[in-house]
């Protein structure tokens, strides 16, 4: 079916929000394409770059590849994707650096209300589907406890690696490439390669995420087609599961001493003396780098740190935000259908 110039500038615009969601860790770009209505169209067209596509280059021609590539649609969505990625994630990086718990309190609005929708989607609940959803929100938390991986001279090749592995996260509904990258310990390398216009890295990168958003959207693809209820159901659990990793307020539990190579509690550092003064030395990239967290309530994380607000009130506002703009995503949606 055409569309015409107004739809391609909607898919456009979608695709920015899918590049916002996926610029964070812990918010998926997946989950916003599956809300927007656009999931299945996605993975329909990138499963049909393959081999048959050279065969229809050859013997048919350019119009007829790009026909049967959707091409149109996969150009206005990337390159949204693109253009919102490029220009959000300087102010990502600020607001990482400057307002961390609103930050998060508001994507934690979006997730927990793409719970919901997602959960509405699975028609049919039995043994397996709850299996499947209490497994991934086990296995979603216990990842969340483990400590990322430290990586600050990262090789192109991981990089490459990193990318193939994110891109799989991220054309799933509700689990973060970002967050992924945050476990790999290769986000803040790329969102400074990113920042830093360092097209070298930027291109590794891209060359691993095409690699793997061409093999796996044929296994998520086929999963939707045989086992659509089994698999959003464990998808569901996942994001249970790393809600933890998006909580706003956090303890800091250790540290990691570039200088030294070692791990050690973040009370005995006795060059910090406050968590702000942590947060400085991390956002600039300097000494120390967390390597642990935990999640606490605000009045615990308010007691702990006498020098920080806890921002109960407007993070809350910010929380109830994100909530309702996934609702309203929603409803538009369905009343497009």
């Amino acid at each position: 079916m055409g569309r015409n110039l107004k739809e391609y500038i909607g898919i456009g615009l979608k695709g920015m929000a899918m590049g916002a969601a996926d610029v964070v860790p812990g918010v998926s770009g997946g989950t916003i394409a599956f809300i927007t209505g656009i999931y299945e169209e996605l993975l329909q067209s990138i499963s049909n770059i393959n081999l048959g596509l050279l065969k229809t280059l050859k013997q048919e021609g350019l119009k007829a590849a790009w026909k049967q590539v959707n091409g149109a649609f996969l150009a206005s969505l990337f390159l949204g994707i693109f253009v919102s990625i490029v220009s959000l994630a300087k102010a990502i990086k600020i607001l990482l650096e400057n307002e961390p718990i609103l930050l998060w309190s508001f994507f934690f609005g979006l997730v927990v209300a793409s719970i919901i929708y997602i959960v509405k989607q699975i028609t049919k609940w039995n043994f397996i589907s709850v299996a499947n959803l209490i497994l991934g929100a086990f296995l979603a938390y216990y990842i969340t406890t483990l400590h990322p991986l430290i990586s600050e001279d990262s090789s192109l090749l991981f990089l490459f690696f990193a990318g193939a592995i994110a891109i799989c996260a991220m054309i799933l509904p509700g689990i973060s490439g970002a967050f992924i990258l945050v476990l790999l310990g290769a986000y803040k390398p790329i969102l400074a390669a990113v920042n830093d216009r360092d097209f070298k890295t930027i291109l590794a990168v891209g060359l691993g995420a095409i690699v793997g958003l061409l093999s796996f959207s044929k296994i998520l693809k086929w999963l939707f087609a045989n086992y659509k209820n089994y698999t959003l159901a464990a998808l569901t659990g996942f994001i249970i599961g790393s809600l933890n990793k998006i909580w706003p307020w956090k303890l800091t539990q250790s540290v990691f001493d570039k200088t030294t190579g070692e791990i050690v509690p973040f009370m005995n550092v006795s060059d910090l003396g406050s968590l702000s003064v942590l947060q400085k030395q991390i956002n600039n990239f300097e000494r120390y780098k967390i390597a642990m967290e935990e999640s606490v309530l605000p009045l615990q994380y308010a007691s702990e740190n006498q020098h920080i607000d806890s921002q109960f009130g407007i993070a809350l506002l910010l929380a109830v935000a994100g909530f309702l703009l996934i609702l309203g995503m929603e409803r538009l949606a369905v009343r497009k259908k």
